[in-house]
Protein backbone atom coordinates (compact mmCIF):
# COMPACT_ATOMS: atom_id res chain seq x y z
CA UNK A 1 0.00 0.00 0.00
CA UNK A 2 1.43 3.53 -0.78
CA UNK A 3 0.94 5.32 2.36
CA UNK A 4 1.82 9.16 0.85
CA UNK A 5 3.03 10.44 -2.34
CA UNK A 6 5.64 13.70 -2.23
CA UNK A 7 6.98 15.59 -4.77
CA UNK A 8 9.75 18.08 -3.63
CA UNK A 9 11.81 20.41 -5.55
CA UNK A 10 15.71 20.45 -4.25
CA UNK A 11 14.92 23.05 -1.70
CA UNK A 12 12.40 21.26 -0.02
CA UNK A 13 9.09 23.22 -0.92
CA UNK A 14 6.65 20.27 -1.51
CA UNK A 15 4.72 21.05 -4.57
CA UNK A 16 2.18 18.29 -4.08
CA UNK A 17 1.04 16.15 -1.15
CA UNK A 18 -0.86 13.00 -0.86
CA UNK A 19 -1.77 10.55 1.96
CA UNK A 20 -3.41 7.18 2.12
CA UNK A 21 -3.52 7.38 5.78
CA UNK A 22 -4.98 9.30 8.61
CA UNK A 23 -1.90 12.05 9.81
CA UNK A 24 -1.96 15.66 11.52
CA UNK A 25 -0.60 18.35 9.90
CA UNK A 26 2.79 18.61 11.96
CA UNK A 27 2.69 15.27 11.41
CA UNK A 28 2.84 15.37 7.80
CA UNK A 29 4.92 18.66 7.73
CA UNK A 30 7.25 16.54 9.66
CA UNK A 31 7.21 13.56 7.57
CA UNK A 32 7.53 16.10 4.80
CA UNK A 33 11.25 17.50 5.96
CA UNK A 34 12.50 14.12 7.12
CA UNK A 35 11.89 12.80 3.44
CA UNK A 36 13.29 15.14 1.86
CA UNK A 37 16.59 15.39 4.24
CA UNK A 38 16.52 11.59 3.12
CA UNK A 39 15.87 11.60 -0.53
CA UNK A 40 18.52 14.66 -1.35
CA UNK A 41 21.61 14.05 0.89
CA UNK A 42 21.30 10.10 -0.46
CA UNK A 43 24.42 8.87 -3.02
CA UNK A 44 23.20 8.92 -6.60
CA UNK A 45 24.72 5.80 -7.29
CA UNK A 46 22.72 3.84 -4.22
CA UNK A 47 19.82 2.27 -5.09
CA UNK A 48 16.17 4.43 -5.01
CA UNK A 49 14.72 2.16 -2.59
CA UNK A 50 15.29 3.70 1.32
CA UNK A 51 14.00 2.28 4.64
CA UNK A 52 12.14 4.35 6.21
CA UNK A 53 10.72 4.35 10.13
CA UNK A 54 8.89 1.04 9.79
CA UNK A 55 8.32 1.34 6.04
CA UNK A 56 10.14 2.52 2.62
CA UNK A 57 10.75 5.14 0.51
CA UNK A 58 10.85 5.14 -3.25
CA UNK A 59 11.99 7.86 -5.25
CA UNK A 60 12.97 9.00 -8.16
CA UNK A 61 14.56 12.44 -9.48
CA UNK A 62 13.57 14.42 -12.77
CA UNK A 63 14.98 17.42 -13.15
CA UNK A 64 14.97 19.73 -10.02
CA UNK A 65 11.95 17.44 -8.51
CA UNK A 66 12.13 14.24 -6.31
CA UNK A 67 9.06 12.15 -6.58
CA UNK A 68 8.47 9.66 -3.60
CA UNK A 69 6.64 7.03 -2.59
CA UNK A 70 5.97 6.14 1.12
CA UNK A 71 4.94 2.26 0.73
CA UNK A 72 4.71 -0.64 2.98
CA UNK A 73 8.19 -2.50 3.59
CA UNK A 74 6.63 -5.95 2.14
CA UNK A 75 5.71 -3.97 -1.03
CA UNK A 76 7.97 -4.60 -4.04
CA UNK A 77 10.19 -1.33 -4.92
CA UNK A 78 10.34 -2.23 -8.78
CA UNK A 79 6.86 -1.66 -9.19
CA UNK A 80 6.71 1.25 -7.21
CA UNK A 81 9.39 3.14 -8.80
CA UNK A 82 7.36 2.01 -12.38
CA UNK A 83 4.48 3.41 -11.03
CA UNK A 84 6.43 6.84 -10.56
CA UNK A 85 7.80 7.02 -13.63
CA UNK A 86 4.37 6.02 -15.38
CA UNK A 87 3.22 8.94 -13.39
CA UNK A 88 6.01 11.68 -15.05
CA UNK A 89 4.80 10.52 -17.96
CA UNK A 90 1.35 11.09 -17.53
CA UNK A 91 2.65 14.73 -16.35
CA UNK A 92 4.79 15.30 -19.34
CA UNK A 93 1.96 14.04 -21.85
CA UNK A 94 -0.87 16.05 -20.33
CA UNK A 95 1.46 19.72 -19.73
CA UNK A 96 3.18 18.72 -23.16
CA UNK A 97 7.11 18.51 -21.51
CA UNK A 98 6.10 19.19 -17.41
CA UNK A 99 7.58 21.51 -15.44
CA UNK A 100 7.64 22.55 -11.69
CA UNK A 101 5.69 25.86 -12.68
CA UNK A 102 3.06 23.49 -14.27
CA UNK A 103 2.65 21.48 -11.35
CA UNK A 104 2.36 24.77 -8.97
CA UNK A 105 -0.30 26.55 -11.16
CA UNK A 106 -2.50 23.26 -12.13
CA UNK A 107 -1.83 21.46 -8.74
CA UNK A 108 -6.16 20.87 -9.31
CA UNK A 109 -5.46 19.16 -12.37
CA UNK A 110 -2.10 17.04 -10.98
CA UNK A 111 -4.04 15.32 -8.22
CA UNK A 112 -6.96 14.79 -10.88
CA UNK A 113 -3.85 12.75 -12.98
CA UNK A 114 -2.95 11.27 -9.46
CA UNK A 115 -6.73 9.98 -8.23
CA UNK A 116 -6.93 8.31 -12.19
CA UNK A 117 -4.33 5.98 -10.89
CA UNK A 118 -3.92 5.62 -7.32
CA UNK A 119 -6.76 4.96 -5.39
CA UNK A 120 -6.88 4.66 -1.68
CA UNK A 121 -3.34 3.82 -1.78
CA UNK A 122 -3.50 1.12 -4.38
CA UNK A 123 -2.31 1.78 -7.79
CA UNK A 124 -5.71 1.31 -10.26
CA UNK A 125 -4.74 1.97 -13.30
CA UNK A 126 -1.55 1.01 -15.41
CA UNK A 127 -2.35 2.00 -19.18
CA UNK A 128 -1.39 5.38 -19.64
CA UNK A 129 -3.63 5.19 -22.86
CA UNK A 130 -6.56 4.80 -20.69
CA UNK A 131 -5.40 7.48 -18.36
CA UNK A 132 -4.92 9.84 -21.28
CA UNK A 133 -8.16 9.19 -22.38
CA UNK A 134 -10.15 9.75 -19.16
CA UNK A 135 -8.23 12.75 -18.72
CA UNK A 136 -9.05 14.43 -21.95
CA UNK A 137 -13.09 13.66 -21.30
CA UNK A 138 -12.97 15.32 -18.01
CA UNK A 139 -11.06 18.54 -19.64
CA UNK A 140 -13.79 18.17 -22.61
CA UNK A 141 -16.43 18.54 -19.97
CA UNK A 142 -15.14 21.32 -18.15
CA UNK A 143 -14.37 22.98 -21.32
Amino acid sequence: MIRFILLQNRQGKTRLAKYYVPLEEDEKHQLETEVHRVVVNRDPKHTSFVEFKNHKLVYRRYAGLFFTLCVDSSDNELVHLESIHLFVEILDHFFANVCELDLVFNFQKVYVIVDEFILAGEVQETSKKAIMMRLAELEQIKG
